[in-house]
């Protein structure tokens, strides 16, 4: 079988289901053997992503290398992360393998210009605000970005970790007011930039779904219109 896709999961299981669902519900096909074949690891011994950028601690570039080369060795020909914080080690992670990778950050990027939206604003974690993973790129785009406070992103943090830990009510609680005070500030899109964000917040995303980016969905479209570019057939 040709053109596999690889998903480097595991940061968290959750939105690695999330990301092979999403895959499953942006693919049109009538039948099993219509759908994109895809390689799906999710083994979360990965260290914390955020950790290790903020606080110095176990770096997860030795796990993800050894992890992404399973993936490569295993058949796939393009590689897929559903994780931001992640991209950070991005560009290691494309030196140490043959296989295509698509950004879930350069994605959601194309997906702004794309649609001329001027002013955004970002939940993700500490260390993809902190290392301005998309800050820097939106600045360079002249996109205006918002961030929560000081006081409000450490409740996203919070939001976050509850989800990972199975707390969902307390993680939509957490996080909610953090939402609606992004968007009275007049923003045009909230970026999710963190994969378990979108399964938080998606009760107000059915609500309002013209308001948010899901970085999740658009790393999946973004692949699967890789798949199909690869799969035409030559007349």
């Amino acid at each position: 079988m040709d053109n596999i896709i690889g998903i480097l999961g595991g940061m968290g299981p959750a939105a690695t289901v999330d990301a092979m669902n999403k895959m499953i519900m942006n693919t049109d096909a009538a039948k099993d053997q219509e759908h994109i074949p895809i390689i799906a690891f999710s083994i979360p011994d990965i260290p914390d992503r955020s950790a290790c950028i903020l606080n110095h601690e176990p770096s997860p570039l030795s796990k993800l290398i050894q992890y992404t080369r399973l993936i490569e060795n295993a058949g796939a020909k393009c590689l897929i992360i559903p994780c931001n914080t992640a991209h950070y080690w991005f560009d290691e992670l494309k030196s140490a393998t043959k296989m295509e990778m698509i950004s879930i950050i350069d994605t959601t990027l194309s997906v702004l210009i794309r649609n001329q939206i001027k002013k955004v604003g970002l939940l993700a974690t500490d260390a993809t605000v902190s290392s301005q993973l998309y800050s820097k790129k939106l600045l360079d785009n002249k996109i205006t970005c918002i961030l929560p406070t000081v006081e409000e992103q450490m409740d996203v943090m919070k939001s976050i970790y509850a989800y990972k830990a199975g707390n969902i009510e307390l993680a939509k609680e957490l996080i909610e007011g953090v939402n609606d005070s992004l968007l009275s500030k007049g923003v045009e899109k909230i970026i999710m930039g963190c994969t378990e964000i979108p399964l938080i917040l998606s009760e107000k995303i059915n609500l309002n779904p013209g308001k948010y980016i899901d970085t999740t969905e658009e790393l999946v479209k973004s692949a699967i219109r890789w798949y199909q570019d690869k799969s035409i057939k030559p007349i």
